[in-house]
């Protein structure tokens, strides 16, 4: 209750994205591959910003 409005820090917020396009990549990688690259390309970008907050 008390973490009711809490803001979400950059690291959760990088982590959330990076989930999301890690599904869509999933998802992609049977359909079409181009934008299953671009979207997995974009995840690693945000693993390495992720990285580098650490």
């Amino acid at each position: 209750m008390f973490g009711l409005f809490k803001k979400k820090s950059e690291m959760e917020k990088l982590q959330e994205h990076y989930e999301k396009l890690m599904k869509d990549y999933h998802t992609l990688s049977t359909t079409d591959r181009t934008a299953s690259d671009k979207a997995y390309a974009a995840a690693d970008e945000i693993g390495k910003k992720m990285d580098a907050l650490k």
